[in-house]
């Protein structure tokens, strides 16, 4: 089993979306590492043999930020933001959509579950 930066790899999947499965790691950067480190694209996990897994580590370690210190980085940016009080901020502190889209309609999964509003009752004479 291939255990790179804390994440164990599917075995049976092609390098290049196994090393996906590392969070900051994408589609193009595992065809980068997988170049540099001399291994064909189409190569499954479970077929490198351990020089190629060394070699796969040591470009990962050297040039990528990867799994915890990437998301205590992207953590820090988001707390600065609402730190200085920007608008990125404020919308990222009341949980509202970030990037301008609308929120009469959607952003249900920014927003959560739906709080019913009642309307006032009339009174009857």
């Amino acid at each position: 089993m291939a255990r790179i930066s804390g994440i164990d790899l599917p075995k049976h999947k092609r390098g290049e979306i196994g090393l996906t499965y590392i969070y900051g790691i994408g589609r193009s950067t595992a065809q980068y590492i997988l170049g540099k480190a001399g291994i064909p694209v189409d190569k499954k996990v479970d077929e490198w043999n351990d020089k190629e897994l060394t070699d796969i580590r040591t470009i990962i370690n050297d040039e990528i930020k990867v799994e915890g210190s990437l998301r205590s980085e992207v953590q820090l940016n988001i707390k600065r933001l609402m730190d200085v009080g920007s608008y990125r901020g404020i919308r990222h502190r009341s949980g509202l959509p970030v990037r301008g889209q609308r929120t009469k309609n959607n952003c249900r999964t920014r927003k959560g579950k739906r709080k019913t509003v009642a309307n006032k009752k009339k009174v009857t004479k």
